[in-house]
């Protein structure tokens, strides 16, 4: 009602009286809803974060990259099945049950191929 009283001048008869209270009413709902959603999303500052990064070295960050992507490189080289027993047994953690199962080579086979895999990387990672 305050703002009907305060607005009221500013009616300039262009349309019907109901049209533009219609439309003071609305405006005024608006106003309250989106003054209540903004007073709900006040914010409380965030607690300074004191954690330690696990990774927060950027040059060890950069050398295990590096790494990473040079043992890739040398793992490209091997063959298929070495480099796959290799990736099975070192990366993932695998049994020699597992990996045979998972290749279908003999234990054995699995086993010596571990072995040459891990001798060729080592020699192609030390040159």
């Amino acid at each position: 009602m305050v703002k009907l009283v305060r607005r009221v001048k500013q009616f300039r008869g262009d349309s019907q009286f109901s049209t533009w209270l219609h439309r003071l009413v609305v405006n005024t709902c608006k106003d309250v809803a989106q003054a209540r959603w903004a007073a709900d999303r006040r914010t409380e500052p965030l607690l300074e974060d004191t954690r330690v990064a696990r990774d927060g070295d950027p040059a060890r960050a950069l050398a295990a990259a590096e790494t990473r992507r040079e043992l890739g490189a040398c793992l490209a080289q091997l063959p298929s099945a070495q480099a796959s027993v290799v990736a099975l047994k070192d990366a993932f953690d695998a049994s020699f049950d597992e990996i045979s199962a998972a290749t279908g080579l003999p234990v054995g086979t699995a086993k010596c191929y571990a072995h040459r895999g891990r001798s060729s990387l080592r020699e192609k990672l030390s040159a």
